[in-house]
């Protein structure tokens, strides 16, 4: 069944209208790698990801700043039946309606140094009744000013002041990181489509050779001067090659789609890809590149991340295990009268000290079992992170020397490309003269065709292997400097 269906697939495509070699626009490997860095979806993605991490950041800082804040009831109806405490101190039911309206200005700033907070205030309050006969009264506290304080030995703000502008330095390289992925995999699609071509043009050229050849058998075996069983050969190799045509055109047109779909380019944009021959002489030196990799590698910074976070988490849970207290401290200016004005003036003096206390007596381990399950789960981290650093040293240093070795490899190849080429083409004219066998003719059309394959393979693996190292250390070593990004553009 599925045989069939792959052989009616070669069929349609076999009539179908390609255009590979015309209205085909070209692109440099250089033109491919820009445009998906601009404009493809896991680039797109990754900027957004950024955006997120920068307002994460700055609603850190924020937290930083001083904040005004307005809390008011405009208005608070209150009609019902309540138990009230009368003059003799006696208590009876009685019915009230009022309307109190309440506003509160505030500032407060937060102390990263104690993990603590002050403040300073303003309220005013109202209540108007009802009942005519009892006057609407206000009662005001122009200023006050306040501190609220735990005193439990743990602050939240130094521990933030140590992680968030760890993660957003991490972010920053996590999105250079990001396009330099969206690279790599930028050159598997190119060179996917690159092979495409190169398969279109082994199989139009073999094709074409296959119908000269099996025509030029055709008229040997007429003269009687080869057997039946060689022209059955070429006949075989003529179909044969008719074949593999479709399916390099099928092929063709699947690799299209994909680098057009991960570009973010529409589907009728006709893409023919210019081989990348040039490739720049380069040997990186391994202590460097280990040396660049530790200095910019966000993998790095979220080793860090992963250590200060566990030893926030033993500081909360060692906290939470003892004694809790808490400092509250008010000192203002208040008064009450049934005139507005009467209301801000003749100010008392108001005060107000809380310090409270949460010693758990009976808990049956819960502080201290959170307490060693947070320097357990630190030590587990502190072992994979070192672990970690083990394999990264370890992946950087087999990718320097793999990278190295890849110039060599690509001239090696570009050689048995060449060398692949010139001896299809003495094979083909010792064929024509009858000095070789239809045998010996395939075997060389084979090779060439490996060779040539071979060559971009080999093209892959340089850029490849180059990009991959770049994703690792983030360093331009064209160049020799860290690669950079303007920030500031992103967030437009």
């Amino acid at each position: 069944m599925n045989r069939k269906f792959f052989l009616l697939i070669i069929l349609v495509f076999s009539f179908l209208p390609f255009s590979h070699s015309q209205n085909a626009r070209k692109y440099t490997f250089e033109e491919i790698i820009l445009i998906a860095r601009q404009q493809s979806p896991p680039a797109v993605l990754a900027r957004h990801r950024f955006r997120q991490s920068y307002w994460e950041f700055r609603t850190y800082r924020a937290s930083f700043l001083p904040t005004l804040t307005l809390d008011a009831t405009l208005p608070d109806l209150n009609r019902s039946i309540e138990r009230v405490t009368q003059d003799d101190g006696s208590d009876a039911f009685r019915e009230r309606s009022l309307v109190n309206s309440s506003a509160t200005f505030e500032l407060s700033q937060n102390i990263p140094l104690t993990g603590g907070s002050i403040f300073m205030s303003s309220d005013l309050d109202r209540i108007r009744f009802f009942n005519d006969s009892i006057p609407t009264s206000y009662s005001t506290t122009p200023v006050s000013i306040g501190v609220r304080q735990p005193v439990n030995g743990y602050n939240e703000f130094k521990w933030l002041r140590e992680i968030e502008p760890l993660k957003y330095d991490k972010a920053q390289r996590e999105y250079i990181q990001a396009l330099e992925q969206v690279t790599l995999r930028t050159v598997n699609f190119f060179f996917d489509l690159l092979l495409a071509q190169k398969n279109i043009e082994i199989a139009e050229i073999n094709y074409s050779n296959a119908d000269t050849l099996y025509q030029i058998a055709k008229g040997r075996y007429q003269l009687g001067t080869i057997a039946e069983n060689e022209l059955l050969q070429m006949e075989l190799a003529f179909l044969n090659t008719g074949t593999a045509l479709n399916e390099a055109n099928i092929d063709l047109e699947i690799k299209k789609f994909q680098l057009n779909s991960y570009l973010g380019l529409p589907q009728d944009v006709d893409i023919e890809l210019i081989v990348p021959r040039e490739i720049p002489e380069l040997d990186i030196n391994l202590q460097r590149a280990l040396e660049a990799a530790w200095e910019n590698n966000p993998d790095v910074l979220d080793r860090q991340q992963q250590l200060l976070q566990a030893r926030q988490e033993v500081a909360r849970t060692k906290s939470e295990k003892g004694l809790n207290a808490t400092l509250f401290a008010r000192y203002g200016l208040t008064n009450q009268a049934f005139d507005f004005k009467d209301a801000y003036t003749n100010l008392d003096n108001e005060q107000r000290a809380v310090f409270g206390i949460q010693i758990p007596i009976v808990d049956w381990g819960l502080g201290r079992g959170k307490y060693r399950m947070a320097q357990s789960a630190m030590e587990v981290i502190r072992t994979n992170v070192q672990q970690s650093e083990m394999d990264f040293q370890q992946q950087v240093l087999l990718e320097v020397m793999q990278f190295n070795l890849q110039d060599d490899q690509l001239e090696i190849a570009e050689k048995a490309d060449t060398i692949g080429l010139k001896r299809f083409e003495v094979a083909k004219q010792r064929f024509l003269i009858g000095k070789i066998s239809v045998l010996d003719l395939n075997v060389a059309q084979t090779e060439k065709d490996q060779a040539a394959r071979a060559y971009l393979s080999a093209l892959r693996n340089y850029w490849t292997y180059f990009y991959t190292l770049r994703s690792l250390t983030l360093y331009n070593w064209l160049d020799e400097v860290p690669l950079q990004q303007d920030f500031n553009e992103l967030l437009n």
